[in-house]
């Protein structure tokens, strides 16, 4: 019984502790959406979406072709939703509204986004991430149509690290803004 009471305080002081370290980092820093994260922050964050993305989403496979037809789609799409943060390059360097975000959108043409299964990528597309920018595109309800959409705008996101200056110059005319 005293061991329990022991290790009942150690955690009590473990969680003061980090609540005492966060109050700081907050008033010294504020809460500001500009700085990027640093890498701490950005492994643990990778880390929590690993989890919170199901086992059987990851290891979905991409079921559209992988020609320029299969993700001209996607590419529309990209230019019409997602270029206001991400960029029409995909760089994370959008409009306003994406540079005010924090975390930032990040790179679809970065090892990080690239390394990515196409089930994890569908996944946060649909599905979206909580405490982020990245909003849910999906309903929640199978919907044949809108899981298209989304798979070829994921084989899209896969062609980004190889898009021509053309693609980009013809998405222009696509954004909304």
């Amino acid at each position: 019984m005293r061991a329990m009471v022991q290790i009942g305080i150690a955690a009590l002081l473990v969680i003061v502790v980090m609540i005492v370290v966060g109050s700081v980092y907050v008033v010294r820093t504020g809460l500001k959406a500009q700085p990027e994260p640093g890498a701490i922050e950005a492994r643990v964050a990778r880390a929590i979406r690993g989890f919170a993305i199901p086992r059987e989403a990851r290891a979905q496979s991409n079921p559209i072709g992988i020609s320029a037809e299969d993700f001209k789609p996607g590419l529309e799409h990209f230019a019409r939703y997602c270029a206001l943060c991400h960029g029409n390059d995909g760089s994370g360097q959008g409009a306003a509204i994406g540079r005010g975000l924090f975390p930032k959108p990040p790179d679809m043409r970065a090892e990080a986004t690239q390394r990515l299964t196409d089930g994890e990528i569908f996944y946060i597309i649909e599905n979206g991430i909580r405490f982020t920018g990245m909003p849910a595109f999906g309903s929640g309800k199978p919907d044949p149509a809108g899981d298209k959409l989304a798979w070829q705008l994921v084989r899209f996101i896969r062609h980004m690290p190889r898009m021509t200056a053309d693609e980009i110059d013809s998405m222009k005319a696509m954004n909304p803004l």
